[in-house]
């Protein structure tokens, strides 16, 4: 028996804590929902992207005219369709076309994605037809023998090919799509090392995207802003969320800012949501962050205004898996409990379940298991492993976050097993130096990094906070060799185009402040370093 190690007690919560609600999913497949809406309110508008809009009826015609068109070049239930676009209304015309041809799309923003990772992405999913937007088409590496690139904005209008528009409703495929078939691959950002493709379900899309809380309760009319880029899954949470019931898609352009202006629903990460003034805002009555550790004062400002999410999963989990309506009066900041028909275990380093309020690392269950890495056998016996806890052939998934169950059964996110560090032979959590920091007055944002086999560095914003105050207050809360020997105001932190905190470009922003120093000597130079105004990229672009 996989529990019989710990107390009757411990068992029980064990299965209560971990186990989420059982609810039936209206359907398995997301794009058969966004249909339904198409034909409830077909002149209701899908989306807008700057001066362009397009209806529920339009979009669902012109998918249906580009999944005919994808058939007619071969693509079969199963297989694998390039994505390659920026931002517009042809992205989702893309994205719902493929799905309608029982194809998994497989998303890349054609403006920032080099062209080296474009080619990986292609031989690594097998892709035999992208889709992408005229102007890009020269980005799009040279195609193989036999791969065709499609455009996507010429209102599919190719006049050797007639047959195409002539194309009425739904198109008839050789086998229906099932809801273990591929819904998208997602590629990880491959900081360490060349992406890895991850397939996920129909199955999975459908789990968390269609029942509460993760539907976020967008009803017809809801304005949801599009902020993220496309291949970053939680752009799916922000797309087939709202598409799937029947919300109005706010696809941002440059200025983030403006589109969620407009919005009663935000998804971010922290990083960007922290770029957007809550008082801006007054529609906006649900926010959800994921992605990354949000601090608390962010948390608490957009909660004074609106149903704020905490939400906690990695793309493997297909977006994320547990989620906590948290309050300003919470006693803590939780990624809360696991979401319809997922479960989420904290287990030691042999894979057995510990006692409630032990420290271990989570790993997920359920309906939210995603197909796995593509072509990466090892990787997947590294991170997937059999489900001893659900059994019938079940997969849980390593996440490689910590946390600990609470006494009234809320899930404490306590760091990255890969942000413990050791310095000067002591372990330290990383994200516990980051949470004291951000609870200096003033201080919105924290990141800890390790400098060396010796010493911390912490980067703290606004740039007005005071270094002094910041590393007394770690001195006074955690143990000497936990206090940064640096800490270095910052006018904002650096994204990466995922929309999260950019660690390297941090580094390499203090480097730059200590040379500069070293060169021009600062009267009282030391713990305290000269502010910098750290450019936002990425996701800001």
């Amino acid at each position: 028996m996989p529990l019989s190690h710990l107390s009757p007690r411990d068992r029980a919560l064990f299965r209560q804590f971990g186990q989420g609600p059982e609810v039936l999913v209206p359907n398995p497949l997301v794009h058969q929902a966004v249909e339904r809406r198409a034909l409830a309110a077909p002149h209701a508008v899908a989306a807008e992207h700057q001066d362009t809009t397009i209806t529920y009826g339009e979009l669902n015609r012109r998918a249906d005219r580009l999944a005919a068109r994808l058939v007619r070049a071969g693509v079969r239930p199963g297989d694998h369709v390039g994505l390659f676009v920026r931002r517009s209304v042809p992205m989702l015309v893309g994205l719902l076309g493929t799905l309608k041809a029982g194809a998994a799309y497989v998303p890349q923003d054609i403006g920032l994605t080099p062209a080296a990772q474009l080619r990986h992405v292609i031989r690594t999913a097998g892709i035999r037809v992208v889709l992408t937007q005229s102007e890009h088409t020269l980005r799009v590496p040279p195609a193989d023998a036999g791969q065709r690139l499609i455009t996507l904005d010429d209102d599919l209008t190719d006049l050797t090919d007639l047959t195409d528009l002539t194309a009425e409703g739904p198109v008839r495929l050789e086998r229906p799509v099932r809801p273990d078939d591929g819904c998208y691959v997602l590629f990880t950002s491959g900081t360490t090392g060349k992406p890895n493709g991850v397939k996920v379900t129909h199955r999975n899309v459908a789990n968390i995207l269609l029942t509460a809380p993760g539907d976020l309760g967008i009803r017809p009319g809801d304005r949801v802003a599009q902020l993220l880029n496309i291949a970053f899954d939680m752009a799916a949470w922000e797309i087939l969320g709202c598409l799937a019931h029947g919300g109005t898609l706010v696809v941002r352009g440059k200025d983030v800012a403006a589109a969620a202006r407009t919005a009663d629903v935000l998804i971010a990460t922290p990083t960007v949501l922290s770029g957007i003034d809550p008082a801006d805002c007054p529609r906006v009555r649900t926010v959800a962050v994921a992605g990354e550790p949000c601090p608390r004062p962010l948390a608490d400002a957009w909660a004074r205004r609106s149903a704020f999410h905490n939400s906690c999963g990695p793309t493997e989990t297909t977006i994320v898996n547990t989620m906590r309506r948290h309050r300003v009066d919470d006693a803590l900041l939780t990624i809360g409990r696991p979401t319809p028909n997922n479960t989420v275990y904290v287990l030691d380093e042999h894979r057995r379940a510990l006692p409630i309020g032990e420290v271990g690392e989570m790993w997920a269950g359920g309906d939210c298991v995603s197909a796995g890495y593509l072509n990466n056998e090892a990787l997947n016996a590294e991170r997937y492993a059999p489900d001893p806890f659900l059994g019938g052939g079940r997969r849980m998934f390593r996440t490689r976050d910590l946390g600990r169950w609470t006494p009234d059964g809320e899930l404490e996110h306590l760091g990255r097993t890969d942000d413990q560090v050791k310095v000067r032979g002591f372990r330290v959590e990383l994200d516990s130096v980051s949470s004291v920091l951000e609870s200096v007055a003033g201080c919105a944002r924290a990141v800890t990094l390790k400098r060396d086999a010796r010493s911390l560095i912490s980067f703290v914003c606004p740039a007005d906070v005071d270094p002094d105050t910041a590393r007394r207050a770690v001195a006074d809360a955690l143990p000497y060799y936990c206090v940064p020997a640096t800490v270095l105001p910052v006018a904002a932190l650096p994204e990466t185009d995922r929309g999260k905190v950019d660690r390297g470009a941090l580094l390499r922003l203090a480097a730059e402040r200590e040379e500069a120093a070293r060169a021009v000597p600062v009267p009282g130079e030391g713990a305290s370093l000269l502010p910098v105004a750290a450019v936002r990229e990425g996701a800001a672009r």
